[in-house]
Order: structure tokens, then C-alpha cells, then sequence
């Protein structure tokens, strides 16, 4: 088998026909009923509207032509828009016209895509413009494909490659079926960043006054608490260890978030040793940190409590959640949450070993993660130089793709001992699993793009590592057991990629398997109000506003379904988006993720500062009446500005107990006030007047699929009955039962990398 990512054979016949002339006269049924249409020669600037903004085409036209298109200028995110161009642009210059079809995983790029070709055409004065706008490509479908190789591996995102690359390390021939045009799946328009302590950041009761750790030869300083976090560790320090008894909120209401009444209902049984061995964990910490609590250090001057313990817990509880009647509890299987983040434990180390690069001095936090365990990426270095590779227009490299998907598309292609008999098989839809006559299964059937059938037969396993169905809307809808009715509608959008929409579940219910969970769908409290796209940050350093009555309405560091929930009751429909709520921060406050428009700490500070309509807005306190005026929204400055006040007063006296709603995890104030020798403000350095804030406009958006098919610990989809579907496993979000009924933010990604490892081994162990 040829060591390659494969296009399929007509998709490398468009791409060679963006050398042909416009005049190339195909013989197909399709061809012969578009129109000729005529322009007037020259270049034109067209524009349509992308996923990350406009998308500038220049066009050149000869007199009955397409001859060239320069789609350079344009915001579409690497590896997710940008892929699409290429065949776009093949496909335009055959039609003639702008009636092609779009590239899956890549909608609103196509679209926006034809667009400013249409309004190139438009200005080059065409003839025949809604003949332009109708004049396609038929894509034929070439020889049948047929192969066999050991493994299997339907989609290319984290929990597919990271399947492909162990079961080649475990010496398995691979083949990768994905439905885009460029691997990546959801994982590449993720944040990116993992959740798992590291021992050497945090506190070690083997040298608890420790202030630095060692990683790989270098040594670190110690990271330390974030306001709140002590408090949040003796309320599970108090936990009833009682079998969990959903009577409880019987009388007493149910509040997701609301840890110290949840804490009272007791503890699933399998999850007690775990809380047992925490409390005696968190004990030994607080003998140790309290005396300086009390002499009058800072909490955020403390060290760091993290451990593999606590993470299981809060994962437990976090995702712990009846249904929208009450009737109902789900929460995540102890042998999934277990193995996620004790294999978490040596995912970064694997990934360094294929290049990736992460920033090894920090345990950030992200929105809903609660608390400081994420590990922060900074790319890939390929080629050993001892820089991040760049990544396109990125020339610093700081990328989810190359920090995830350089490294491991290089392991499975170049570097790996079986690296030729591994192969990717680009825009290549699986739609059936194949099946011996003993129910085994033992291969899928699909079609590439253009038709073209696509035969894989397996002699080890097939895994399926297809994602969730967060883009289905409408699905989204029929199987919420959780939000309230019209909460979701058909306006709400989504953070996940056009091609989730639950394939590989309906795959393997086609085959037997059984789904768990399926009622729940995780929101994103904190995506831009216009497209739904992730907008990264977190609570710990903001303030979310209700748009009608200037106040905070929630604890912005609680759980994501907590802050939706809280959006969908405090926000306003904004352009048909429910739940829609100002996100207000300090100016200086770096936001974590990718961000799209520049830090704080730029040289020019032209694209930090520079207002994105309906998106983000750079304002003193004084501005703020006339921002609100121009977004429609009833709140006056006076309200916002007396929040704010109220807000910081309670951070730097330490009541923040008082506020209500109250705040806990927080790292910074809104505005600015110097701090003393022990950390602590000095509240008469206090200062917002002229102070620049960051204000986003965002509301909440589909982002994970919470339920999904049933697997044990080693991912084999499980039947009905809970026996195995042989050859067949899973791994990733188109699987359920991990994270229960809301997911704790990084958790996505430690643990689709970990599901997709523990499959490879499973293949292994099952054909000894």
C-alpha cells in the first residue's frame, strides 16, 4: 500500500484542472446544460462572507472565461476553511460559474466562497448572471476502490489519529477514512487544550513547601491557586459519603453548579474510594496551607492542589444531572472517567515524542473546566530546529493542527516502522459497516465524493472515531431530554463542524450496538452570538453581564451547562440568537484558545483593539451607554459601572462570598489596583475610570454530544444486552457514558486521545 494522504483519483484530476484553460470542454450530461456565459476581461475583487469573516476573491475573466482566482485574502480557519479553496476554485473555473458544490466540513467557507464569486461575475458585467449562478460541475465517479489492511479507522480528528498512530506503533496496517477535505475532524476547531495535573506544577506533600518542580531536566516554578479554589476543597472535604439519593431534591431544589447542596444527596458507590483517598489528600494540603491562609497570605500566593483524584471527582460530579423532569440521573461510568485521566497522565509525553510542543510552565484554566489542570499547546517542531513550525499564515505556529495533526499525520506516514502501509483516504463518506454471517464486523462501504465505491476490509478491527451530531440542529432538538423547550431552536448555532451529524451512530445502531446517554447535548455558554464559533476565554478573569439589567447573573467559573443555563434565563434574543449576554473583561487579559483577533501583548495593537461587529468592542467606562445604545440592549452604563465597582470591592476585600451571585476561581479584577507584599489589593490604588475593557457579545451554542455508543473500558461497542459487537470499537465523542450529562471543559481532548490509544491496544490484545 503507497504511503500517502489520498484525494481520491478525481479529486486529483480537479486539482490538475486548475492549470487548464477555461475553455476545457468535459463530455458530460451535467456540462452540456450549462450556459455560456461572457464578461467583460479584467481582474475583479469579490466578497462573501466566511466562517471568520469576508473572504475576498480576485477574479480574472477572459471574454468567455474563468482564468485565474486568488482567494489569498480571506480570515477561514486553517485546515478547516482554507482546504476547500483549492477544489472550489477547480470546480469554478470547469462550470463557468458559481453553482458548485460546497466541501464537506467546510459550509460557510464554499458559500461564502460562491458568493464573492457571484459578485466578482457581477462586476465583470456576465451576461447571463443567474446562469452563472446555476452552472456546475458533475463529478463522475471513477473505478471502484477496494482494500484491505489490519485496522480500520473511520474519521481523522483526535480520537481517529490518535487510534491510526498507536496501532501503527503497535505494528498494524491502517487505513483512515475522512469525510473532509484535510484531517483535523471537530478536534482542530476546538481550544485545544487538555486537562491533566501535572505533579511537578502543583503542591507535593512529599516537599509541600516546595516553589519549584523538575520536567524533563528543566525546572518550573510552581503554579499556584486561584481564588476560591480552597473553598471549593472543603466543600468536598464535607462530602456526604452516603449512597447518592436523588430523594434529596425532593425537597430540596435541585441547582446544577450548586456543589454544597449537591454534596449533602451523598456519592454514587463506585466513586467512593476515590472520594475517600481525596478528602485524605485535601486534608494533608489544608494542614499545610491554612496556618498561611490565617497569618494573611494571599490565596493566590498558595501552590497549586491538583491530583489525578480530584479530576476523576469533579468529573463525576460535574456531569452529575438529572433530566429535564426529574426523573432521571446520569453521570459518567468510573471505568471511563478513571481510565481518561490516569491515561491522561502520559498523553503529553507521547505527544512531545512526535513533536508537539506545549507550554510546560503553566496549568491554565479554560470555560467550565474547573479548575487549573489544562496544558496549553504551542505547536510542533518537525523538524528539530528547536522553533514552532509555522502553520500557513500562523508563522508562529501555535496551532491545535500542529500541535495534534502534524505530529501524528508524520508518525503515521513517515515515521512510523509500517509508515507505507498506512494510508488516509481524504472526502470519503463511510456509510455501512460490513458484516460476516456471525454478526462480526469486518470491513465498511462508503463513497469518495464523486461517487467513486469504497470498499476497506479489516482483518483486525474497525473503530469508529466519527464524533457527535452537535451540527444536527434538528436532532439536537428531538433528543434533548435537558434544556428547556425553546431554549434550542432551529436560529440556535453550533460550534462543531457541518459534518457532525451522528454518522457513526447510526452505523453502529445499524448493527446492533447500543447508545447511551443520547438526551444530552452540551451547550457553549461562550460562542460569538453570530456564527456560533467558539470564542474561547474563561470565567476565572470575567464578568457576564444580562444585556437588560447591567448585573452579573451567575458564577462565570461554573460548569458549561450551569453558565447556559444562566444565559438562556438572563440573556436577550439577539438576531434570533437565545441566551445572549455580555462577556466584560479587563483590556490586559490575555484570552486562552487560539484567539482570532490578537493579544494584549502585540506590538501593534491595531487587530486586540479593533471593534469585530457583533462580536467584540474595545471601550473606557464612559463608553459604554453608547455601545449598548448601538447594540439594542436596555442596560445603562451607570448599572454595568456599579457592577463592576461592586464586583472588584468584593475580590479585594475578600467578600466575595457576599456578591450574588457569588465568585469563586478568579484570577484578576475588572479594573486595576496595585497589590502588597502578601498579594492582597490595596483597595485605595483601585482605578476603572479610563481603563480599558474588552466587551464580546456571545451566547450559548451546540458544542458536544453528551451521549452516544455504548462501550466498555477497553471500546468494544456493546450490543443491546451489553455483550461485544466483535471487531468493532469506539472511541471519542460518538461514544456516551464518559462525561454523564455535561462535560468539564479540556476533558474533550485528553479523552479522545486516550479512547483512541486504548482501542489500538484492544485490537492487539484481541487477536493474539
Amino acid at each position: 500500500m503507497k504511503n500517502y494522504v489520498k484525494l481520491g483519483l478525481s479529486s486529483l484530476m480537479a486539482i490538475s484542472l486548475v492549470a487548464c484553460s477555461p475553455g476545457n470542454k468535459e463530455d458530460s450530461a451535467k456540462k452540456k446544460e450549462n450556459v455560456k456565459v461572457t464578461y467583460k476581461e479584467g481582474t475583479y475583487t469579490g466578497t462573501g462572507t466566511g466562517y471568520n469573516g469576508p473572504i475576498n476573491l480576485s477574479v480574472t475573466f477572459t471574454k468567455d472565461g474563468i482564468s485565474e482566482i486568488d482567494y489569498s485574502d480571506n480570515k477561514e480557519t486553517n485546515h478547516i476553511g482554507t482546504p476547500a479553496f483549492d477544489y472550489l476554485v477547480a470546480d469554478a473555473k470547469e462550470a463557468n460559474g458559481a453553482g458548485i458544490d460546497v466541501v464537506s466540513g467546510a459550509t460557510f467557507t464554499s458559500i461564502g466562497f460562491k458568493n464573492a464569486l457571484i459578485d466578482a461575475a457581477k462586476q465583470a458585467e456576465a451576461n447571463d448572471l443567474d446562469g452563472f449562478k446555476k452552472n456546475t460541475v458533475e463529478h463522475k465517479a471513477g473505478e471502484a476502490i477496494e482494500k484491505t489492511t489490519d485496522v480500520v479507522v473511520v474519521g481523522a480528528g483526535g480520537a481517529g489519529m490518535a487510534t491510526a498512530v498507536q496501532s501503527a506503533q503497535n505494528g498494524n496496517s491502517v487505513v483512515v477514512l475522512e469525510v473532509n477535505s484535510e484531517i483535523g475532524g471537530n478536534t482542530v476547531a476546538s481550544g485545544g487544550q487538555f486537562q491533566s495535573a501535572q505533579s511537578y506544577l502543583v503542591w507535593d506533600p512529599a516537599d509541600p513547601d516546595a516553589t519549584t518542580g523538575v520536567y524533563k531536566g528543566v525546572t518550573y516554578n510552581k503554579v499556584h491557586n486561584a481564588t476560591g479554589n480552597i473553598k471549593v476543597l472543603k466543600e468536598i472535604l464535607n462530602w456526604n459519603e452516603n449512597e447518592f439519593d436523588s430523594k434529596y431534591f425532593d425537597k430540596t431544589p435541585f441547582v446544577a453548579g450548586d456543589i454544597e447542596t449537591l454534596s449533602h444527596a451523598g456519592v454514587h458507590a463506585e466513586y467512593l474510594s476515590t472520594l475517600k483517598e481525596l478528602k485524605s489528600e485535601i486534608q494533608a494540603y489544608l494542614n499545610w496551607a491554612q496556618p498561611q491562609l490565617d497569618a494573611g497570605k494571599a490565596e493566590g500566593e498558595i501552590t497549586l492542589f491538583s491530583t489525578p483524584n480530584l479530576h476523576i471527582f469533579q468529573t463525576y460530579y460535574g456531569g452529575l444531572r438529572p433530566n429535564a423532569e426529574k426523573t432521571s440521573w446520569i453521570y459518567g461510568s468510573y471505568d471511563l472517567v478513571k481510565q481518561f485521566v490516569e491515561g491522561g497522565q502520559d498523553l503529553k509525553g507521547w505527544l512531545e515524542d512526535q513533536g508537539a510542543i506545549f507550554d510546560n510552565s503553566i496549568q491554565p484554566i479554560i470555560v467550565g473546566a474547573l479548575w487549573n489542570r489544562e496544558n496549553d499547546f504551542k505547536g510542533s517542531d518537525l523538524d528539530g530546529d528547536g522553533t514552532p513550525d509555522p502553520d500557513g499564515k500562523n508563522v508562529k505556529g501555535k496551532t491545535v493542527w500542529n500541535t495534534y495533526f502534524a505530529t501524528t499525520k508524520k508518525t503515521l506516514l513517515e515515521t512510523a516502522a509500517n509508515h507505507a502501509d498506512n494510508e488516509i483516504m481524504l472526502r470519503t463518506k463511510v456509510t455501512e459497516l460490513i458484516t460476516d454471517k456471525d454478526g462480526k464486523v469486518v470491513g465498511v462501504k462508503g463513497e469518495q465524493y464523486d461517487g467513486t465505491p469504497v470498499t476497506i476490509h479489516a482483518k483486525k478491527g474497525v473503530v469508529l472515531a466519527t464524533g457527535g451530531y452537535a451540527a444536527d440542529i434538528k436532532r439536537v432538538m428531538e433528543t434533548n431530554d435537558y434544556w428547556a423547550d425553546g431554549d434550542i431552536t432551529t436560529n440556535t448555532r453550533t460550534t462543531n463542524r457541518s459534518s457532525l451529524v451522528g454518522s457513526g451512530i447510526d452505523m453502529a445502531e445499524a448493527v446492533g450496538a447500543a447508545t447511551t446517554g443520547m438526551g444530552f447535548t452540551q451547550m457553549m455558554p461562550i460562542s460569538w452570538v453570530d456564527n456560533g464559533n467558539l470564542a474561547f476565554g474563561g470565567g476565572h478573569y470575567a464578568i457576564y453581564i444580562n444585556p437588560t439589567t447591567g448585573k452579573r447573573f451567575v458564577n462565570e467559573t461554573g460548569e458549561r451547562d450551569v453558565l447556559s443555563l444562566a444565559e438562556f434565563e438572563n440573556g436577550v434574543s439577539f438576531n434570533g440568537t437565545n441566551g445572549t449576554i455580555m462577556d466584560i473583561a479587563n483590556s490586559n487579559q490575555l484570552v486562552p484558545g487560539p484567539y482570532p483577533y490578537g493579544t494584549p501583548k502585540d506590538e501593534d495593537l491595531t487587530l486586540w483593539e479593533s471593534d469585530v461587529e457583533n462580536r467584540q468592542y474595545t471601550r473606557t467606562v464612559d463608553q459604554l451607554g453608547e455601545l449598548f445604545k448601538q447594540l439594542g440592549f436596555e442596560c445603562t452604563q451607570e448599572e454595568v459601572i456599579n457592577t463592576i465597582k461592586e464586583y472588584d470591592m468584593a475580590l479585594m476585600t475578600g467578600t466575595e462570598n457576599t456578591l450574588n451571585p457569588t465568585k469563586t476561581g478568579w484570577t484578576t479584577l475588572i479594573g486595576t489596583a496595585e497589590k502588597d507584599e502578601n498579594g492582597k489589593y490595596i483597595v485605595d490604588t483601585y482605578k476603572l475610570d479610563g481603563v480599558k475593557l474588552k466587551i464580546r457579545i456571545l451566547a450559548p451554542s451546540t458544542h458536544h454530544t453528551m451521549g452516544g455508543v455504548t462501550v466498555d473500558a477497553q471500546r468494544h461497542v456493546l450490543d443491546k444486552d451489553g455483550k461485544i459487537i466483535k471487531g468493532l470499537y469506539a472511541a471519542g465523542e460518538v461514544t456516551g457514558g464518559i462525561h454523564g450529562g455535561n462535560r468539564l471543559g479540556g476533558n474533550a481532548i485528553v479523552e479522545i486521545f486516550v479512547s483512541g490509544r486504548t482501542a489500538a491496544d484492544t485490537i492487539v490484545a484481541d487477536n493474539k
